[in-house]
This record gives C-alpha cells, sequence and structure tokens, in this order.
C-alpha cells in the first residue's frame, strides 16, 4: 500500500511473482555466463570432431547439419519446456544425428545438448540426465537402421527407459507416487515424440544436404524401383550380372568391415549405363552374333566406355544419390580396354593406337567399397567366361585379376590393404566353389 516501507522481504516476494523491475545487472550476468557456457561446450564439440572424426571437421555441409540439429532441438526443447521438461524430444536430435552423420558423434552432441538443456531448466540434475540417456538408447538402437520402422520401435523403446528413469528417481527421493507417475507419462510422451520428429524429418535432411542412409540404400535396393524394372526388362543379363556382383561384394565389404550394404546396392546401379546399348555387352547377346565384329576397335571401345557417362545420365535422370553415382563413375577406374587394344595393334601394325583412346576416362576408385565392387565386376566376368572352371583355376584367375588392377594402378587412391584383397581372395574363392 502507499506509504508501506518496502522490505528485503517484499523485494524477495515482487521478485519472485515477476512484478518488480528485472536487475539490469542480473541480466547482464546471466548473458555473460550463458555466452561462457555455450563458448566452452561448442569448443569441446570442435575439438572431439578434430581429433577423431577429422573427415567430418573438414566437411562444411555436414558441419552446417550438424549445427542445425543442435540448435533446432534446442529451441524446441525451449519451447516444449512450458508444457513438461521431461517431453522435450532431445533423442530426436541424437538419432538423426546418429543417423545422418555418425553414432559417436551423435553421443558427443548428446551429451553437449543434455548439459545445455539442464542449465536451461533450472540447472536441474534430472533435467540433464533423463534426455541425456533417452539420447543415447536412441542412438544405440538407431546405428544399424534397417527400415522407417525402426524408429518407432526405438521411439517405444525410449519411452519405457524414459518411464523407469523418472519413476526411479522420483522413489529414491520419496516424491509423492502421483507427481511420480505424472511426469513419467510425460517421459513416455517425449519418448514417442522423438521417434514422430526423427521419422518426419529425416527425408528432408536426407535430400536437403545429400546424404545417403542406410534408410535410403534399403529403398534402392527394392527391385520394384523404377530403374531396377527397367534394367530386368531391357538388360536383363546386365541385370543379373550386377546382382551377383553385389552379392559378391557384399560379403566381401563384410569381411574387411567396409559398408557392405553401400557395396551391394551401389553393384546393383554400376551398369546402368548399359540400358542404352545393351546389345553391345555379351552378357545381353541372345546370339552368337557379336555387332563388334562388324565395328572398327576404336569404335567398340569407344562404345563400352561410353556406358559409363550413360550410367551418370541416367543417375541424374533418375534422381540417384551421388554415393551411388561414384559407384557408376569408378567402377571401372582408367581400365584399358585391353581386347580392343591388342584388336587395333594387329590392324594398325605400322603405327601404334594412342593407348588413352582404349581406357575409361575414371576417375579411380576412392573407397574401399567402390575398389570391391571393381575387382567383384571383374572376378564375376572372367570366372562366367570359363570353359572348365576348378577351384585352382578359379583361385589363380581372381589373384591375376588383382595382380593386374594392382600393377596398373587402379586400386592406388582407395584405402584397401593388401590384407584386405588377401581376405577378398580367399571370400570370393571360396563363394565360387560353394
Amino acid at each position: 500500500e502507499k506509504g508501506t516501507i518496502v522490505t528485503n522481504e517484499h523485494r524477495e516476494l515482487l521478485k519472485e511473482l515477476g512484478l518488480s523491475a528485472r536487475d539490469r545487472t542480473a541480466d547482464i550476468s546471466l548473458l555473460v555466463g550463458t555466452i561462457f557456457v555455450v563458448m566452452v561446450l561448442e569448443g569441446i564439440l570442435l575439438v572431439a570432431i578434430y581429433f577423431f572424426h577429422r573427415d567430418l571437421f573438414h566437411n562444411p555441409l555436414n558441419l552446417a547439419l550438424l549445427v542445425l540439429i543442435i540448435i533446432s532441438t534446442l529451441v524446441m526443447g525451449l519451447g516444449i519446456k512450458t508444457i513438461s521438461n521431461y517431453l522435450i524430444p532431445l533423442a530426436a536430435g541424437g538419432m538423426l544425428i546418429s543417423i545422418l552423420i555418425n553414432p559417436s558423434v551423435a553421443i558427443f552432441s548428446s551429451l553437449l545438448m543434455s548439459i545445455a538443456m539442464g542449465i536451461m531448466l533450472g540447472n536441474d540434475f534430472m533435467n540433464s540426465l533423463v534426455p541425456f540417456l533417452s539420447a543415447i538408447v536412441g542412438i544405440f538402437c538407431t546405428v544399424k537402421v534397417s527400415q522407417r520402422s525402426d524408429l518407432t520401435k526405438t521411439g517405444g523403446i525410449i519411452s519405457v527407459v524414459n518411464f523407469v528413469i523418472i519413476l526411479g528417481f522420483g522413489l529414491l527421493n520419496n516424491n509423492y507416487l502421483w507427481e511420480t507417475l505424472q511426469q513419467g507419462f510425460w517421459g513416455i510422451a517425449g519418448g514417442l515424440l522423438s521417434s514422430v520428429l526423427a521419422i518426419g524429418t529425416l527425408p528432408f535432411l536426407e535430400n536437403a544436404f545429400g546424404i545417403t542412409t542406410s534408410v535410403k540404400l534399403l529403398e534402392l535396393s527394392n527391385p520394384n524401383q523404377a530403374l531396377l524394372r527397367k534394367l530386368m526388362i531391357d538388360a536383363p543379363g546386365t541385370y543379373h550380372h550386377s546382382i551377383i556382383v553385389g552379392n559378391l561384394a557384399e560379403a566381401g565389404a563384410e569381411v574387411v568391415g567396409a559398408d557392405s550394404l553401400l557395396a551391394r546396392v551401389g553393384a546393383t546401379y554400376h551398369d546402368i549405363g548399359k540400358l542404352k546399348r545393351p546389345y553391345f555387352f555379351i552378357e545381353n547377346q541372345l546370339t552368337s552374333e557379336n555387332p563388334h565384329d562388324k565395328l572398327s576397335p576404336t569404335l567398340s571401345a569407344l562404345i563400352i566406355t561410353s556406358h559409363v557417362k550413360d550410367g551418370l545420365e541416367t543417375a541424374k535422370e533418375y534422381h540417384l544419390p551421388p554415393a551411388i553415382m561414384d559407384f557408376i563413375a569408378q567402377h571401372h577406374g582408367t581400365t584399358l580396354l585391353s581386347f580392343f587394344y591388342n584388336k587395333a595393334m594387329e590392324n594398325n601394325i605400322d603405327k601404334k593406337p594412342l593407348e588413352d583412346s582404349f581406357r575409361y576416362e575414371g576417375p579411380k576408385p576412392q573407397t574401399r567399397e567402390v575398389a570391391i565392387v571393381m575387382l567383384a565386376d571383374c572376378c564375376e566376368a572372367a570366372v562366367r567366361s570359363m570353359a572348365k572352371p576348378t577351384p585352382g583355376k578359379i583361385e589363380g584367375l581372381i589373384r591375376q585379376i588383382i595382380k593386374d588392377k594392382l600393377e596398373d594402378g587402379q586400386l592406388d587412391e582407395c584405402d584397401l590393404t593388401l590384407k584386405d584383397l588377401d581376405k577378398n581372395i580367399t571370400l570370393a574363392d571360396a563363394e565360387y566353389n560353394f
């Protein structure tokens, strides 16, 4: 009332009720403290990425995606906290980072996001612990996602974990049971919300940032895909060859710890350029007549090598992701078409033909997966053309193919080791013998 002397108790009451003027000093202190904490958290994340994921550190697009997911998750958390602190879908951010970028980066990011969230929600330990544990569970469940429905299952698992953690801490703190159960149900809702957000935003982020996830790869491997159906009808020999190469590449990639799913799907699409002129390739020739018999070696080589360029054009037409286009462009490297080159030399004894005219344009394989597909492609074609294959002949032929690729420098730009090659020789020999 008017005339009443305002004491410290009155000031504190007015402050708690939000009726007093804000203290400018407190505002400045809050701002500076927030900046310091954010700088430290961002610094820790950048250092972790620099030391443990150098490839990500030098990839601005993926770094931008990481920042976008973290900021979006925290902003969403600030908006949802008015309903319940346990409804905040921090696990959605962790799952998206795990699927789109890397699981270990997702763990680092989830830890820092949960710390930031705990600070924003009143420095409460529980407000950091519950989101962090739910995010960890989500990351573990999405390390190997085979289909989008797996994310729904992950949401259910996160919900159960949230409920158990909240109930456990409520009992430890001797809280009211009904209040604890209410908080637990908000935790269940938070897990389900995380799943819904991850499923809903994943396709948009995949397309916007050009990332090929395992979910996308599995969709591309479906035989009902328009391009695969076209390949099956117009070039059945190439389709059959690609499936066998894919099986060999998948097994080889598993042995050396490469991405077996990427290798199989990449192999499935690696020869789609043959759709333009299918009958110029021996696997699609239904009669003994070979159109190359009527062509010059130079023209034949041009037709054969052009299936790489044609494949890239087809891939763009059907909007295949960059990871698959790498297989189309690199699966022959700069290999020499020795058959047509030798034929040209026989026809031009006086003048030696240019070797570059009989080589693929490249580039050479840049990853282990593409290199494995290159070797599987050569081995499948060579073994299929053998008259009387035996285990000894098959192994000798595979070793000779790999030796030729090494001597020609086709494996110089990928990180496939000699030990990896030896494992693939053993595996390929066993596959063909079987």
